[in-house]
């Protein structure tokens, strides 16, 4: 049990135990984000909202799954889940019908660069990343241990609350919840990685119905200048869904697949755009054409301005609309925090977004896609693909 690990992970497993005693006095709503700083130094970012009593919590330390050891990752992901199989003198059954009969929703996660956790609650009731095959069997309570103690201390450890609390009950909750933690986190250093650089392609033979067609490419980094240009034409290109031009072209014009997406991912220490599709096998080939074939096209063209304005349009009027729960908000901003974005983010965004210009979508098209694509093709062979299977069911 995890319970047996350590009482500093048991204080993070139990994290919902210290929430329990939230006041239930009223607050009243604000829509700008605080900064707190609780008596004991922790900081968090806050809003306060008593329009439902609903308490939000997203949080997160450095590290995640880059800090698995050598040789066994999967680590920081089982210290994830095992970290709400008890707290305190609770087994894992009391715990989880506790928070069952309270309607509390409780998570952690191990991603690549942060463990995290998340937390929702109803205020009613306030009163009192994934390893091999190979490695996790290796994988030792020396290990869960070693790694709750390098990875789970206050300097990285980064707070988003939405909800019905007033900032010094808030501030005293933090010091309870995370106060008794080590000062300081004992991180690897991890270098940054460039991504291969493309034009390449392989051919994975796997016998599965559908052929899948994963692309990618290196990305730009969150505080790259080019980081908006390449975010807002990622949307024409890929991001925005049903007017996608990948997906006018792929599903729409040609009808090869049912979906297509591409997507920018930045991390702490890389950055890459990455994209996914799938199709019949004797379609596989014509696919990777039709895609390669539109993505050196925004690249030698670039977007048109009508494109781009339609983009930015959507782009800024969508942001709220993303925002419209607690939890939502929460984790924009823990991101934002994550990000290393200041507190006031939300508001110069829509500016932002309007600073990109033609000239620089062009520009950040033919940096991004202007090498091709790097891409990974899994499924049977087209002459596979033509021929009869036997079904295993009947006899020789």
């Amino acid at each position: 049990m995890i319970y047996s690990l350590t009482r500093r992970a048991a204080l993070i497993g139990g994290a919902c135990a210290a929430l329990l005693t939230l006041s239930s006095a009223p607050s009243q709503a604000a829509a700008k984000i605080q900064r707190l700083v609780s008596p004991g130094g922790i900081e968090a970012w806050f809003v306060q909202d008593a329009t439902v009593p609903l308490i939000a919590m997203e949080y997160a330390f450095g590290g995640g799954a880059s800090q698995d050891p050598p040789g066994k990752p999967g680590v920081g992901n089982l210290v994830a889940d095992l970290l709400d199989e008890g707290s305190g003198d609770l087994d894992s059954k009391s715990y989880h019908e506790r928070l069952d009969r309270r309607a509390i929703e409780l998570s952690f996660q191990s991603t690549r660069d942060q463990f995290r956790g998340s937390l929702r609650m109803l205020k009613p009731y306030g009163r009192a990343a994934t390893g091999t095959l190979d490695s996790v069997p290796k994988i030792e309570i020396a290990d869960l241990k070693d790694y709750v103690r390098r990875n789970i201390a206050k300097d990285t450890l980064r707070v988003a609350v939405v909800g019905d609390v007033d900032p010094d009950t808030l501030g005293k909750l933090l010091d309870k919840t995370f106060g008794d933690l080590p000062a300081k986190a004992d991180l690897t250093p991890v270098p940054d990685v460039v991504a291969a650089k493309p034009p390449q392609r392989a051919f994975i033979p796997l016998d599965v119905p559908q052929t899948v067609v994963t692309f990618g490419g290196p990305g730009i980094r969150r505080h790259d200048p080019d980081f908006m240009a390449g975010y807002v034409v990622n949307h024409i290109l890929g991001g925005g869904g049903l007017s996608s031009r990948l997906y006018k072209e792929v599903r729409e014009k040609r009808g090869l697949a049912y979906s297509i997406y591409e997507a920018l991912v930045w991390m702490e220490h890389s950055a890459l755009f990455i994209g996914n599709t799938g199709t019949r096998a004797d379609r596989a080939g014509e696919t990777v054409d039709a895609i390669d074939s539109e993505i050196r096209r925004i690249a030698t063209e670039g977007p048109t301005q009508q494109e781009l304005d339609e983009a930015k349009s959507y782009l800024k009027g969508s942001q709220m609309l993303a925002l419209d729960t607690s939890s939502k908000l929460a984790q924009a901003m823990l991101q934002y925090q994550l990000d290393r974005l200041p507190i006031d983010y939300i508001e110069k965004r829509n500016a932002i977004v309007d600073a990109v210009t033609l000239d620089d979508a062009r520009r950040v098209a033919k940096k991004l896609w202007g090498d091709g694509l790097l891409t990974v093709i899994v499924g049977r062979s087209p002459q596979a693909a033509a021929q009869p299977v036997t079904s295993p069911l009947k006899a020789n």
